[in-house]
């Protein structure tokens, strides 16, 4: 007669702590890009021409209709957020520490500062 084979359990997963996002230093931020008294939403990690969407990793809280500023050495645009994308779904509003994916008008260059006006 065989042995009864015991099933190993697998520990439960750990949920895990939400991550604090880590501030850009000020001196990352050129004077050309900076704006004094608005709130610094991130920095642009990358641009998709493709659907012309800039990857922003937060610092602030974005919400759909909020007025940004993409500042950089060579940009300069000012828009609406009007799509905004974490992961693959689109949301009204995104917190800080997401990586959200903004629809922007015009070309943008990954190390842009991104504020709230």
């Amino acid at each position: 007669m065989p042995k009864p084979v015991k099933k190993k359990s697998r520990p439960a997963a750990k949920a895990k702590a939400p991550t604090v996002p880590t501030r850009t230093p000020v001196w990352d931020i050129s004077p050309e890009e900076q704006l004094v008294g608005a709130p610094l939403v991130g920095k642009v990690r990358a641009y998709d021409a493709k659907t012309r969407e800039m990857t922003v990793r937060l610092e602030e809280p974005l919400s759909a209709g909020d007025q940004l500023r993409v500042k950089g050495k060579v940009t300069d645009l000012t828009q609406r957020a009007e799509h905004i994308r974490v992961g693959r779904r689109a949301v009204q509003s995104a917190l800080p520490g997401e990586t959200a994916f903004v629809a922007v008008a015009d070309a943008v260059r990954p190390g842009d500062a991104v504020w709230k006006l």
